[in-house]
């Protein structure tokens, strides 16, 4: 059977509007459900009000931002072979189409929390479970509908020219980066603030009302949680798609072998939708299961059904290769490597989290190292998998039979392919991963709201499932980031050497590590994610020390906190990590636009190509061990917390808070920072080649 290119379109059309839809009935039948006691209401209202004036203040600065770098596109590419305002208004759209995904999901998780409080009353952890899960549903299915339609929409609008669509990924990317590194500035240090003034010094629970803190560290799990996340993944869902796009765009031989080559990403991506639509039927506590059980049920059906879909999509559309189908399949093979590999290192099930909580019997001291060490360890699994995958489908795609060289250009389109593949779960990624701030903020809710003990018997499992499910999506997040990466690097020295007037493989025959400009790219870019992720850390660290000097200020100053006589100022806690986070996100963002644009025109293409490749090589393994090891961290105190080495409130529960701040920083700021930091670079590095070949100082 075959299809025309406008049917192909119009079946992509219709999956990502069937999302949509699916979302929007979802929210309608959300919504309908009970708001618990008008205290669980108002506690609700602070943070939902906290958390839309932090969204609304960050996307007014951006969009400011954003307006003047679209004047600039326009100008810079007044005379280009891609007209400047079609990447302009791509940018825009991109920028516009990040931030829409994190504000449905934030608006969405500010309701949903609530409600998974007020299910918790009834006691019922399977029923309250579903109700979670089906906040996140909204989120994952609303961020994979609009990505779609951006994407299908635009190729339409542009012709098919995918090199036009690159201001759409330099848009989504740099709007993913900034909610990326503000909501988790803004989360983290709320966070830590309240833990190391109220559990540390005051020795009260993480959410009681009597700390200052609890309702800006509640909206941040939302605005950073949420809101970043659904951002982030926005931008990894378009990039990953355009790579392989690209790569299929700029290599005739691709076209030539595979004709719907161009096409297929988002062919697959439609697919993923209706996957996704039917792995949420399955994700069900069923009796004596566990919650993370069941939403790997989910998981497992989506992938199946994913993978069934592209088999047939291969037959009908790809000549019936089977080294597209090997690379399609190694794509969600990756994928559940890397979410195995993150459960077993950040779940309190398994000994690494075990031997975290073991050491903080020893002090703060051992219980940082050892998270460390977790953390260090963890990347070296997702690393082999990673390799093992980039070979397995450059392989399969380009294979020329027994004792032929594998034809590369083939082979590149093949890791395309295969981390076009790893959209076919994002749905189900990101509505695993949202399903964790509902119930992070429900625990909040129900704690503050002083509801009985059968309650917190649910929203505490919950939670602590929840901080699973945020590390697997950015072990997720950074895998498929490293796979798309290499297929934006790939387009790009297809873009170099097509601007500079040479062949392919004169370009890449000068990437070797006796050119000193090569190396000279290679060390800016492998230090590129170290000089970022720094200015991550320290601002955390201010803002938490901010909070922790107000906190203190108010119980000190305000009679009756602790006896519960008078009221905390929780707005100026609020207001004030709200400040910080905005003042202090201009830096790191600054840094990874200029970065790649420096070393471009002062050290011409093959420099950047160097800097590329070692954003990559250093960015993947240092976001692997702080995303992991901060997981690790955070549950190995909620093991203590479970009565295991003495519980709440022992020494080595203080120790194991401590090294939960230290984790707090690295797992929700710096760590997932590093995934739109690397396909920035990328972006900005295709989007800017024609100048930087034209106007390069050293030149190639």
């Amino acid at each position: 059977m075959s299809f025309s290119t406008g049917q192909l379109e119009l079946v992509v059309l219709l999956a990502s509007l069937l999302a949509l839809a699916y979302a929007g009935v979802q929210t309608v039948l959300l919504l309908r459900e009970d708001e618990g006691t008008p205290e669980m209401r108002e506690i609700a209202a602070a943070i939902r009000e906290g958390a839309t004036a932090f969204l609304r203040r960050e996307y007014t600065a951006v969009f400011a931002v954003g307006a003047v770098v679209a004047v600039l596109i326009t100008i810079a590419f007044y005379n280009a072979s891609v007209p400047g305002w079609k990447l302009a208004i791509g940018f825009l759209f991109g920028a516009a189409g990040s931030a829409l995904a994190g504000a449905v999901g934030m608006l969405v998780s500010v309701r949903a929390n609530v409600r998974t409080a007020a299910h918790a009353r009834g006691g019922n952890l399977g029923a309250t479970m579903s109700y979670a899960f089906r906040g996140g549903s909204v989120t994952g299915l609303s961020v994979a509908g609009l990505a779609l339609l951006e994407l299908v929409l635009f190729y339409v609008a542009f012709g098919g020219n995918v090199l036009a669509m690159v201001g759409v990924l330099f848009g989504a990317s740099l709007m993913s980066l900034f909610a990326r590194v503000g909501g988790g500035i803004y989360t983290k240090g709320a966070d830590v603030g309240a833990d190391l003034v109220g559990k540390v010094e005051a020795g009260i629970p993480e959410d009681d009302p009597r700390n200052p803190a609890v309702i800006a560290d509640n909206v941040g799990d939302n605005v950073g949680d949420c809101a970043g996340m659904a951002a982030d993944l926005f931008e990894t869902y378009v990039v990953t798609a355009v790579s392989a796009m690209l790569l299929a765009y700029l290599i005739a031989r691709v076209q030539t072998t595979f004709p719907n080559a161009i096409l297929y990403p988002l062919v697959i991506s439609a697919w993923a939708i209706v996957a996704t639509i039917i792995g949420a039927l399955f994700v069900r506590m069923r009796p004596g299961g566990s919650i993370m059980g069941a939403l790997y049920q989910g998981l497992a059906a989506t992938t199946i059904v994913g993978l069934a879909g592209l088999y047939v999509l291969d037959v009908e559309l790809m000549n019936s290769s089977p080294g597209v189908f090997v690379a399609t399949a190694i794509g969600l093979i990756v994928m559940v490597l890397i979410v195995l590999s993150t459960d077993y290192y950040t779940s309190s099930k398994y000994r690494p989290v075990h031997r975290i909580a073991e050491s903080a019997q020893a002090g703060a001291g051992p219980t940082v190292i050892t998270g460390l060490s977790v953390g260090l360890e963890s990347a070296w699994i997702p690393g082999l998998v990673i390799v093992a995958g980039i070979l397995g489908a450059y392989g399969a795609v380009g294979w020329n039979g027994w004792g032929n060289p594998v034809d590369s250009e083939l082979g590149l389109y093949g890791i395309g392919l295969a981390a076009a593949s790893m959209l076919a779960v994002t749905g189900m990624i990101i509505s695993i991963d949202a399903f964790g701030p509902i119930t992070d903020n429900a625990g909040g809710i129900a704690e503050m709201a002083k509801l009985p003990p059968e309650a917190r018997a649910v929203t505490d499992p919950l939670d602590a499932v929840g901080n699973t499910t945020k590390a697997i999506t950015k072990g997720y997040a950074i895998g498929s980031a490293v796979l798309a990466a290499l297929a934006l690097f790939a387009a790009y020295t297809f873009a170099a050497a097509a601007q500079a007037g040479i062949s392919w493989t004169a370009f890449t025959a000068t990437l070797t590590i006796d050119n000193p400009l090569v190396v000279s790219g290679l060390i800016i870019g492998a230090l590129l994610p170290f000089f970022f992720t720094s200015f991550l850390m320290n601002a955390v660290g201010v803002a938490a020390q901010a909070i922790v000097f107000e906190v203190r200020r108010q119980f000190r100053e305000i009679k009756g906190i602790m006896e519960g006589t008078a009221k905390p100022e929780y707005g100026r806690c609020v207001a004030i990590v709200t400040d910080t986070a905005l003042r202090q996100l201009a830096v790191p963002a600054a840094i990874a636009v200029v970065t790649p644009l420096a070393v471009g025109f002062l050290l011409g293409p093959t420099a950047l190509a160097g800097l590329l490749l070692g954003v990559i090589l250093s960015g993947f393994p240092l976001a692997l061990t702080m995303t992991t090891g901060g997981g690790a961290w955070d549950n190995g105190k909620k093991f203590i917390e479970m009565g295991n080495f003495g519980g709440k409130h022992s020494e080595a529960h203080k120790a194991a808070v401590v090294g939960d701040t230290v984790g707090d920083a690295t797992k929700d700021t710096a760590g997932p920072a590093i995934n739109p930091l690397i396909k920035v670079v990328n972006t900005i590095s295709i989007l800017f080649i024609a100048l930087i070949v034209a106007h390069s100082v050293i030149g190639i």
